[in-house]
């Protein structure tokens, strides 16, 4: 079992203006269409079970336009695999409503993304909505760290993360891109006695650059084998979830990297799908 807990899909018809302005922001290659189909055929290409869509809303005019699609979108697209969280924005007002809304709706999860939505993650917009979604037994998944299309900016550091967590209590907390893009040694250092989730997406091997930018070499590293394993040694294997951020990495590397790390097959098996089976009941 493969899943692949952070993936981002657009509508058809602006899907491929969307990834060129992404993919010129990040000045990063993609992967896919970022279209539904194009997700799809990777999932296929690299034998992944499921892939969990993480809708963001840029602003509160998005939200219920966007919940309700997905929601539309788990019942036709279940069985081959697809399953879309909910989104929230900090603004939205009616947050309660809107959240009960999106349980009902069986969405097991919201995504929050607090650089896009340009508010910090421990402000008390997002402080109420999570522990509303907390009340609400939905799974949060948080960006995390600094954004690749946004340099500097971090509105979701590891000391945040944690005032969420000692504010909150326990809660179904998962923090993209382990734990913190590009902020690991913090991470490790301050989140490591959490029961905080991290995933793998955008963190492995190296970059790929679009060419018609200039990349320094060391721009593209990210997280090695060896640095990796510092993570499973402080989080566990059994609080690291798989993603891949599709369209913007391979899903083949990716599941590659996981597969040639020095770890037995237990631990490899959990983080490429059983932690985020169990996590989401399937």
């Amino acid at each position: 079992m493969i899943i692949d807990m952070h993936t981002h899909i657009f509508p058809e018809k602006i899907s491929a203006d969307v990834v060129e302005k992404l993919s010129r922001t990040s000045r990063t290659l993609a992967f896919t269409d970022g279209t539904l189909n194009g997700l799809k055929n990777s999932m296929d290409a690299a034998q992944i079970n499921f892939s969990i869509i993480l809708p963001v809303a840029t602003n509160t005019k998005q939200v219920e336009k966007i919940n309700s699609s997905s929601a539309a979108l788990n019942e036709k697209f279940f069985g081959e695999g697809i399953i879309s969280f909910g989104c929230i924005h900090p603004d939205y007002t009616n947050y309660r409503e809107e959240l009960r809304r999106v349980k009902n709706y069986g969405l097991k999860g919201i995504k929050i993304h607090p650089v896009y939505q340009d508010t910090n993650l421990d402000d008390i917009r997002f402080l109420r909505i999570i522990n509303c979604a907390a009340e609400n037994d939905l799974i949060v998944v948080t960006h995390a760290g600094l954004d690749i299309g946004f340099p500097g900016v971090v509105r979701c550091s590891p000391e945040m993360a944690k005032k969420v967590v000692e504010e909150i209590g326990d809660f179904k907390f998962i923090l993209a891109h382990m734990g913190g893009w590009k902020n690991w040694e913090d991470v490790l250092k301050i989140l490591g006695g959490t029961k905080i989730f991290i995933d793998t997406s955008f963190s492995t091997g190296e970059i790929i650059p679009r060419r018609d930018f200039h990349w320094e070499r060391t721009e593209l590293k990210l997280l090695d084998a060896a640095q990796f394993m510092n993570f499973v040694k402080i989080f566990g294997a059994g609080r690291i979830l798989f993603g891949t951020d599709s369209p913007w990495t391979s899903p083949k590397t990716s599941i590659e990297f996981i597969k040639n790390l020095p770890l037995n097959d237990a631990d490899k098996n959990k983080i490429l799908g059983l932690n985020a089976q169990k996590l989401l009941k399937l």
